[in-house]
């Protein structure tokens, strides 16, 4: 659950949800706002780029434009599903437990089964038969990923992503500090 939820008018407000760390830890709230992970860094997955923003920044109220709530397409779907998956490859541990492995495994092989979209489940079920999850490290788990998701973009007619740079996509960002 993340840290902060919006009200009906886009607004942030706060929750007493817990994040990071082990399960039901409760999360790190920074005067500023960001949540740090348990080793007392600022926790990529749980900020977002503006939560790195200056405090005065986040206490002014701005006027948004109001959100529009459609379901999401194809596109929207598939973009939101590799980032969350990205996002658990990236945030896996680099030496898991037997029980972390299974875990991930039947959530990658239950996630294809649920997929909203029919024809992309069948088609990641395909790929999973062909080439199972890789869950042995954080670096197996993450290449497996990346080339499921190129296996997904040579299909679409998409350009595929270099697997050799993953952890810099997802992990630690460019090296030139533009996430930061």
């Amino acid at each position: 659950m993340a840290p902060e939820d919006k009200d009906q008018q886009g607004d942030a407000k706060a929750t007493t949800s817990t994040a990071g760390g082990s399960a039901g830890a409760p999360y790190t709230r920074l005067p500023n706002g960001i949540i740090v992970d348990k080793d007392g860094k600022p926790c990529r997955s749980c900020n977002s780029k503006s939560a790195f923003s200056a405090f005065a920044a986040q206490a002014t109220k701005q006027s948004k434009r109001p959100k529009v709530e459609c379901p999401p397409d194809v596109e929207t779907l598939g973009r939101c599903s590799w980032t969350l998956l990205h996002s658990i490859a990236a945030t896996y541990p680099e030496k898991p437990t037997t029980s972390q492995q299974s875990d991930v495994v039947s959530f990658v092989k239950l996630f294809s089964k649920l997929y909203p979209c029919w024809v992309c489940a069948e088609d990641f079920q395909g790929y999973i038969a062909k080439s199972a999850p890789k869950a042995g490290s954080r670096s197996e788990l993450g290449d497996w990923m990346c080339k499921a998701h190129n296996d997904v973009n040579v299909k679409l007619g998409k350009p595929t992503f270099d697997c050799s740079k993953w952890e810099e996509r997802w992990v630690t960002g460019p090296k030139d500090g533009s996430c930061d």
